[in-house]
């Protein structure tokens, strides 16, 4: 197997040999200074500036299985309440009522004509419209139009659901061109859940001793792979690992070895690899993986699909929630396969929560300033340019310390 074709427009990096006249383009941009990863102040710029205009992932479309269905989500520092509406499409709210701030949703719910209030009984339609008050006499200048819920951006893209803080974002599945197309066999509203995991379950999910953009860094680059996977390098055909470039995603793309590895478990996952309904046979010796800028990371498996996303908590911590999703009807075999490609995908996981950590405490080093990327770092420059993009007049403007912007819709 090879890489699939690059998308008119992409970049590429594989492990391919450069000569000296390599596109400027085709070499990495600078790493971003070690300040970006232990700066409170970038941290604050990051919230404005990053997370509260970009599409943040908070659920897949079965966490909202009917009308009424909703949720609560972290986005940007903020609390969203993703909500299934009447005739089934999605709506989005800040999770806060508009009497005394009292946070709505608490834990997901299956179903429910209204949202409300268990405080004061304030009620809202799914819309987000404020349709009642207890004693609304006693309540003087109660503008009900006035008064719906803080709307948010919501939007279904591979079956996943985002959220954007920004009323003028970009539709994602526009600024995601060529995506779905290269992966959308893979996704969609019918997946289905493995296991207890969820992305929206902020609660449940592992922390890492990292910066999120250190964890984010690390996936988008096999090079590291060599040294700190050996699973991996067992499994995966190192010199056809490549990655696609874009604008606002990064497609990466990694054949499995024909050669048996000596691990037994993943020997037998290489002998049992068998795609989900759906996937081509061309699908089963291959890996692919996604970013969507900023944090949104999601491989895709002859097997199963794993979504998740980088949350930060701290400037040096980071909550990766995620879930595991497949597709009705897999047979036995792609089952086992997929019991034996996530047991392989622990061990990496542990690996990589080790790494970001050590890669943490150097960077807090006195002094200390990233070296030069190599090729294969390739989609590191390219999401170093993105937050440098984005933060850009933020800080050149010494604003780190601003207040937060007004509530969306405001």
């Amino acid at each position: 197997m090879h890489p699939r074709a690059p998308a008119p427009g992409a970049l590429t990096a594989t492990g391919a040999p450069t000569g000296p006249d390599t596109a400027a383009h085709d070499l990495p941009a600078p790493a971003l200074p070690a300040r970006h990863y232990t700066d409170p102040a970038v941290a604050a710029a990051e919230t404005r500036q990053v997370f509260a205009r970009s599409w943040q992932l908070v659920c897949h479309e079965s966490d909202l299985p009917g009308p009424g269905a909703r949720l609560a989500a972290t986005v940007a520092d903020r609390e969203v309440l993703v909500v299934r509406t009447e005739d089934g499409g999605l709506a989005a709210h800040l999770n806060v009522c508009r009497h005394r701030g009292t946070r709505l949703v608490t834990a997901p719910e299956p179903a429910g004509k209204a949202i409300r209030c268990p405080y004061h009984g304030w009620t809202y339609r799914l819309d987000g419209s404020l349709v009642g008050a207890p004693e609304a006499r006693q309540i003087p200048c109660l503008d009900k139009p006035r008064l719906g819920l803080f709307p948010a951006r919501v939007e279904s893209f591979l079956g996943f659901v985002f959220v954007n803080l920004d009323p003028g974002a970009v539709p994602l599945a526009e600024s995601c061109a060529g995506l779905a197309e290269a992966v959308g066999r893979y996704t969609g509203a019918d997946l289905v859940p493995v296991g207890r995991d969820r992305i929206h379950d902020l609660a449940r999910a592992e922390v890492q001793e990292a910066n999120w953009k250190v964890a984010v860094d690390n996936y988008l680059e096999g090079y590291h792979v060599p040294v700190a996977h050996p699973g991996l390098m067992r499994l995966l055909d190192y010199q056809g690992y490549g990655c696609e470039i874009h604008d606002s995603y990064v497609l990466f793309t990694s054949p499995l070895r024909e050669k048996p590895s000596s691990n037994w478990a993943e020997r037998l996952y290489q002998r049992l690899a068998a795609p989900m309904p759906g996937l081509t046979e061309a699908d089963r010796r291959v890996w692919r993986y996604a970013v969507i800028y900023p944090n949104t990371l999601i491989d895709f498996y002859p097997d199963h699909v794993l979504a998740w996303t980088a949350v930060p908590t701290a400037v040096d911590r980071v909550a990766v929630p995620g879930a595991f999703y497949t597709r009705r009807g897999t047979g036995l075999r792609t089952r086992l396969a997929r019991r034996l490609n996530m047991h392989i995908g622990w061990i990496t996981n542990d690996e990589d929560a080790e790494l970001v950590a050590r890669v943490q405490r150097g960077l807090s080093t006195p002094g200390f300033e990233p070296g030069p990327l190599s090729r294969r770092e390739l989609a590191v420059g390219w999401f170093a340019d993105r937050i440098r993009a984005d933060l850009a007049s933020d800080l050149a403007a010494g604003t780190d310390t601003a207040p937060d912007p007004d509530p969306p819709g405001q």
